[in-house]
């Protein structure tokens, strides 16, 4: 499948919550995810500024992501650990971009680094995460 099409299957099949927020995926492969999040007035916080919970669940979403194109079949994945670093904030109206890259890709955890910025180019915040990878329940 080629990267367009995978980014196209993230966008169709994302986590609900993923798709509610916005989340349009524009790259996909195993060593590198990129998204851009258009920021409107139900994502800010005051004064009308991306919220950090929402820069922290779109960060979480692509490490998921990631983690799912890195881990093998029949398995499943959970963020066990997030930090956040705000750097600068993103302004109503604007898009936030986001470049997902792998830490560490193992049997049982992944590390992810997200960095976030705005339409400037300046990074306005860097997340790191850790997800575990476990067989899936049915």
């Amino acid at each position: 499948m080629s990267e367009e099409n995978l980014a196209a299957a993230f966008n169709e099949n994302n986590a609900p919550f993923a798709r509610m927020m916005g989340v349009k995926v524009t790259l996909a492969t195993k060593t590198r995810l990129e998204a851009e999040l258009l920021v409107t007035p139900d994502h800010c916080t005051i004064p009308a500024t991306l919220h950090g919970g929402a820069i922290m669940a779109f960060a979480d979403n692509l490490g998921g992501c990631g983690a799912f194109l890195n881990m093998p079949s029949g398995m499943m994945t959970t963020t066990v650990e997030s930090k956040t670093n705000f750097l600068r904030p993103i302004p109503v109206g604007q898009k936030a971009f986001a470049v997902t890259e792998p830490v560490h890709i193992g049997r049982s955890l992944q590390v992810w680094k997200t960095e976030i910025s705005r339409e400037d180019g300046k990074l306005a915040a860097i997340v790191t995460q850790t997800q575990m990878i476990r067989q899936a329940h049915e």
